[in-house]
């Protein structure tokens, strides 16, 4: 059973929100991803929203751009955790979605990532369900040490070829 649902309200938040999906994979936190426009569809959005407990999920992350009423709608709805996810925009580069997700109402509160941070919004939920969870907390723990061990690995490639030799691509 899905303990994660992810939804955008278009296709092109995939690379985004991707990342937030490869990140519950890698931790084995079963998810459920949807493409819903509440703007375009609400029907199936509020059907979506109202469901979303009954279906057994315990956080919804929620990308959206511009006008980005995603997240803060399925906050209205679903009674747990909501994390937002602010898409860069050409207009605005992404200031716009920050704030509408972020301004949330009292009573409304919507966890709010950096503009396209599908990794930390991934990270946050898995956050959230490993306060019950030991073995995802164990999980969790192990993927900071590999961040921690990515970072030494670096500094000791920096130190051994210098400044002017260090690729970051190739390490």
């Amino acid at each position: 059973m899905a303990k994660v649902g992810i939804v955008m309200g278009s296709d092109s938040d995939m690379p985004v929100m991707k990342k937030a999906a490869e990140i519950l994979e890698k931790l084995g936190i079963d998810f459920e991803m949807r493409i819903i426009s509440a703007h375009r569809e609400p029907e199936v959005f509020f059907e979506y929203a109202r469901t979303a407990e009954e279906k057994g999920f315990k956080v919804i992350i929620a990308g959206a751009g511009m006008a980005a009423h995603l997240p803060g709608m399925c906050a209205a709805i679903f009674p747990m955790p909501v994390i937002g996810i602010p898409m860069h925009t050409t207009s605005l580069g992404g200031r716009d979605s920050l704030y509408s997700i972020v301004q949330m109402p009292s009573g409304i509160p919507v966890a709010t990532v950096a503009i396209n941070g599908g990794v930390n919004a991934g990270l946050l939920a898995a956050k959230i369900l490993a306060t019950g969870d030991p073995e995802l907390l164990a999980r969790l723990k192990a993927y900071s040490l590999e961040l921690k061990e990515q970072v030494v690995s670096k500094d000791s490639r920096l130190q051994i070829v210098g400044y002017k030799e260090y690729d970051s691509k190739n390490v």
